[in-house]
């Protein structure tokens, strides 16, 4: 399966820049902009990548965003993900950046933005790699920071498809930010928000009626709901699933128990994702080899998986059909003797 999974063509819509920020790369970056870590070394800071809750891997993830200075810093970052996947037969990448977790500590907006997309067209251009540029707002703060984020964010149309929303689920439901989604809504982005991980299936309700969104960040929490569940089938609302970051980060506490076989089951369009792989142990390839397993490694599911990638992305139907066909065609050559 693993070989299988290695050829399988694949997008990710799940994927927090910032989160690919590997501990050799966070040194080099510390030492380049003269910024001492708390860590003596390399193995020190992957020692404490020990999470009990999303909460304490969030502490981490800002300690590290703070090596990221310069616009070649946000390109180096970028570039070293891209490398990465070229290497897993991802063919599309609609990607997240934390744009407000910058801002505070004075970087500009274009500095962070510029660094990334200039590393992803090149990607496109060297890689044949297409991608889309989703910027989120920050639930633990309030709306009118994000409001005027969004405000920064508007010069940028040619460069950001969408907006979307992270950070602290717990007490930060969808409905704070109603207004800045409208407003979003209303200037043409693409919408996504994080709901269900640690939050409940009301927050999944909140994101689909009030911020009207295009597609639902994680969403697990769904399951606790089957009036929820046959919305989002009869929708065919796609959901980003996570499934290295669900363990790393005890949303479930084993792979084995993990809700993806029942929520195929139940005929959810689920895609799998990588979330911050640095942090979580795996990039696309490794999270689809995770729950290989506790799908019978059946190659039609992991399949579906990768179809409902490409039609969950905010892609031409043109570039769609043509990813469609190729994983046809990467099936037809399997099964054939």
């Amino acid at each position: 399966m693993k070989s299988f999974i290695a050829g399988l063509p694949k997008a990710e819509l799940h994927l927090h820049i910032e989160g690919t920020l590997e501990p050799e790369l966070m040194f080099q970056l510390a030492e380049r902009n003269g910024i001492v870590l708390p860590y003596e070394n390399v193995a020190a800071l992957q020692a404490a990548y020990d999470f009990n809750q999303l909460q304490d891997f969030l502490e981490l993830y800002y300690q590290g965003m703070d090596v990221l200075r310069t616009e070649q810093d946000f390109f180096d970052l970028t570039w070293a993900y891209l490398q990465k996947i070229s290497r897993q037969s991802v063919r599309h990448v609609e990607i997240f950046f934390d744009p407000q977790g910058h801002l505070e500590r004075g970087i500009a907006f274009e500095t962070a933005l510029n660094g990334i997309h200039s590393a992803l067209v090149k990607g496109e251009q060297e890689y044949h790699i297409s991608f889309g540029l989703i910027m989120c707002f920050l639930r633990h703060l309030d709306e009118e920071e994000a409001f005027a984020t969004l405000e920064m964010a508007l010069a940028h149309k040619d460069k950001i498809i969408g907006v979307g929303l992270d950070s602290s689920e717990k007490d930060n439901p969808p409905a704070k930010f109603q207004q800045v989604f409208a407003k979003a809504r209303h200037e043409g982005f693409w919408l996504v928000a994080h709901a269900g991980e640690e939050g409940p299936p009301e927050y999944i309700y909140e994101a689909l009626d009030l911020l009207k969104v295009d597609r639902i960040d994680h969403g697990n929490a769904s399951m606790l709901d089957p009036a929820l569940v046959k919305r989002l089938v009869d929708e065919q609302m796609p959901l980003t699933v996570c499934p290295l970051s669900n363990t790393r980060l005890c949303v479930v506490d084993d792979m084995k128990h993990h809700p993806l076989p029942q929520m195929l089951e139940a005929g959810l369009n689920v895609t799998i994702n990588s979330d911050d792989p640095a942090y979580f142990g795996g990039y696309l390839n490794e999270n689809y080899e995770a729950i290989s397993g506790i799908l019978g490694n059946s190659a039609e599911l992991l399949a579906q998986l990768a179809r409902n990638s490409f039609s969950a992305s905010f892609i031409e139907d043109t570039q769609r059909d043509s990813l469609l066909a190729e994983v046809d065609a990467y099936m037809q050559e399997q099964n054939s003797p």
